[in-house]
């Protein structure tokens, strides 16, 4: 049975400054330790140590033993016996990192992706965690920017298909359940969109964009039952996300009657000054506050001013407590007042982290999640390969979990030349860097090395990419192409031994275009996790079969960014051979319009034919819908798995339509040569748009739904919308 506290008797009984310590979250060092002492960092934030006993939440804590610490001695001084909430970014695992967003949205499966964040919620939970600053679900169109490693790709509806999954997975049934986490997505809104690529930079774009693209995935998540939001550090036409009253206030509390818990990012509300939008300290604390922010991330803000803008007026105790309830009744919903550790311990966490099932867990992710962009007939290569050369700054680099790994390790990484020496004991592997993956680093050295070991091997492995750390939060870049002098190394390794395969690794679409024209075979393995050198020698000999996609396209070179799939067409596209039925606008010269991999594009050791599309009916009225049935065949002697896609398209509408829009998959296991019919049903709010005038609607004219790649539309048929 639930402890249940009489919540609105507790907030008579708290001071203003109580209530407003529910809003203040500060770092797990400042807190104190067993005995109850604050440490210094506390005062040098601005907070003075007499407020540590009412302070709300925490962040920034290293396993249960630690939180069982700091809680208890909280406790013990909290004059109203109110737990803090734990909270952490728990991206891609806790302990057992599985692969990046990025990388699982290109999985093209929701099931997969469910397995993975109960996964991640049952270890991250034994360790003390009670809120996840998960899902983040911003849309990602440029791949200089470093954070696009943390959501599922450039698709709206892949977004919030995905992000919704990880809400449901995370949260469970009862998050008083000691294996289940609060979520919190972020980041609101279009922080994704931030100019050039250069993280927290500013995001101008139309209200009928940002409802039709970025906004979708943060409302999916909502109505999943995500329990907290986080406002974006950029401004969004102007105005700083946690003090725009037009995102905060009509968007999302009136518009989507949101009424859980609204996070600022970490010191976002003092940053209102640095946007130069608040005039000062207090200025902020009155923006974000009216804004509906309930607590200040590692700021000082709402402790130093709150109080004194109530007791002036400016805001009603009864806005302070409308706040402070939701945060207290998150705390019941989990249980905290009757078990404030949520069931965590030094021992459970020992016992459910890293386990071999999780570990199995983990591996089939990274294997499901691996994109094979590329392959001239070299892979897989067989089993009984004898002498394999393995080459490259990642051949034998554990350094491959990717940024935001929450507890991982990269000593617990499994790196390629331990996959493929588990996989194969009895072949002889040769193993040499060449070359270093950093930018600043042009040794070459060890090219001659290299190459030798290249020209006496039966097969070589060449694995490249981009350090882990040259993505995530803060890590913009304005090259992607292979850093360092990795390509020039490639050209020669790849001349010794045509009989090479490259493997990649990144936490972003590289420019892979020089590589392209060289390799027989590229498979990018993204930053696949814990398990990603067992995963990538499964995949290399055949034990595995590739089945991901690509989720952020590949672009031919940097200055094609931002680049999708998904543009609108224009009054003037360029009429080259690979710009038909694209719609681009005039060529770049010398690149084309086109990126180098679209997104939806991943090949197979399998072969698999579309023999047909039918629909049911070619005319629909609003209350009805269309039946879509594809028949896919696997050609092939090899079992394997298909992303079957459909995709829609407007033909005349009232303002520009993009050239085809997702709007449903479906990943299919195949035995050889077997035949599958998959199914899909198309609804009249699945045509609506945002018109000139921000009317949600749809309109009465011919559309095509079409299957096969987004780069390559296989078959297509018609259909009319009547009103």
């Amino acid at each position: 049975m639930k402890t249940k506290i009489d919540i609105e008797n507790l907030l008579q009984k708290m001071s203003i400054r109580e209530k407003i310590g529910q809003m203040v979250q500060v770092n797990a060092n400042m807190l104190g330790n067993s005995t109850g002492e604050a440490t210094g960092p506390i005062e040098q934030l601005g907070i003075s140590k007499d407020f540590t006993p009412y302070i709300g939440s925490t962040l920034n804590f290293h396993g249960a033993a630690e939180v069982v610490d700091i809680q208890s001695a909280h406790l013990s001084q909290d004059p109203n016996q109110i737990p803090l909430l734990f909270m952490m970014d728990v991206i891609h695992g806790y302990r057992t990192i599985y692969p990046i967003p990025l990388a699982m949205g290109g999985s093209f499966d929701p099931s997969l992706l469910m397995e993975c964040s109960q996964m991640a919620a049952k270890e991250a939970a034994a360790a003390g965690v009670h809120c996840t600053f998960t899902p983040m679900v911003d849309l990602v169109r440029d791949a200089r920017w470093g954070r696009v490693m943390e959501t599922c790709g450039e698709d709206a509806y892949m977004n919030s298909v995905m992000g919704a999954v990880q809400v449901k997975a995370f949260q469970g049934e009862d998050l008083s359940d000691p294996e289940h986490l609060a979520t919190c997505v972020k980041h609101f809104a279009a922080y994704g969109g931030a100019e050039a690529g250069r993280d927290y930079n500013t995001v101008e774009i139309s209200e009928r964009m940002l409802r039709e693209c970025y906004l979708p995935a943060y409302r999916a998540c909502l109505d999943a039952g995500c329990r907290m939001i986080m406002p974006s550090f950029n401004s969004l036409n102007g105005v700083p996300a946690v003090g725009n009253k037009w995102l905060m206030r009509e968007i999302l509390k009136k518009e989507w009657q949101f009424d859980g818990i609204v996070i600022s990012d970490y010191n976002a509300i003092n940053e209102l000054i640095r946007h130069g939008v608040a005039e000062n300290e207090k200025h902020a604390a009155g923006m974000a506050f009216s804004c509906g922010c309930d607590i200040d991330m590692m700021s000082p803000i709402y402790y130093r001013y709150l109080e004194d803008l109530i007791q002036n007026g400016v805001f009603t105790e009864k806005q302070l407590d409308d706040a402070v309830r939701k945060i207290l009744q998150l705390k019941q919903d989990m249980g905290l007042f009757e078990d404030p550790y949520h069931g965590a311990s030094p021992e459970k966490e020992a016992a459910v982290c890293l386990t071999d099932a999780h570990r199995a867990i983990a591996r089939r992710a990274a294997e499901e999640s691996a994109v094979l962009l590329k392959n001239n007939g070299v892979l897989p290569f067989s089993v009984g390969t004898k002498k394999i050369a393995l080459i490259g700054p990642f051949a034998a680099s554990k350094e491959i979990k990717g940024f935001w790994a929450c507890d991982g390790k990269d000593e617990e990484c499994v790196s390629v030349a331990e996959g493929i020496q588990r996989l194969l004991p009895d072949a002889e592997i040769l193993i040499a860097n060449g070359c270093s993956a950093r930018w600043d680093d042009d040794d070459r050295s060890g090219f001659e090395h290299a190459t030798d070991m290249a020209r006496v091997a039966d097969a070589v492995i060449l694995c490249v990419g981009e350090p882990q750390n040259y993505s995530g939060e803060g890590n913009s870049r304005a090259d992607l192409e292979l850093p360092g002098v990795q390509m020039e190394m490639a050209k020669q390794v790849i001349a010794a031994n045509p009989n090479t395969a490259v493997v990649t690794f990144s936490g972003r679409p590289l420019v892979l275009t020089e590589l392209d024209a060289i390799a027989p075979a590229i498979l990018h393995m993204w930053f696949p996790g814990t398990e990603g050198g067992n995963a990538a020698a499964n995949l290399l000999f055949g034990v595995a079969n590739p089945s991901a996609k690509v989720s952020m396209s590949f672009p031919k070179a940097v200055g094609q960014c931002p680049i999708y799939y998904n543009h609108p067409i224009t009054g003037r596209p360029k009429k080259t051979p690979e710009n038909v039925h694209q719609g681009y606008a005039s060529n770049y010269i010398g690149c084309g319009n086109l990126p180098l991999y679209s997104f939806g594009h991943g090949l197979s050791y399998s072969k698999f034919v579309y023999e047909s599309m039918t629909l049911d009916i070619d005319r629909i009225k609003e209350d009805q819908e269309i039946h879509v049935e594809i028949t896919v065949m696997n050609d092939s002697d090899r079992a394997g798995k298909e992303v079957v896609q459909l995709y829609l398209h407007d033909l005349v509408a009232s303002t520009v339509r993009p050239i085809q829009s997702l709007i449903g998959f479906k990943k299919l296991s195949f035995e050889p040569h077997e035949r599958k019919t998959v199914s899909f049903t198309v609804r009249e709010p699945q045509l609506r748009f945002y018109n000139a005038d921000c009317e949600f609607v749809s309109e009465a004219g011919e559309f095509t739904l079409s299957t096969g790649y987004a780069d390559h539309l296989l078959l297509t048929q018609h259909f009319f919308m009547e009103k």
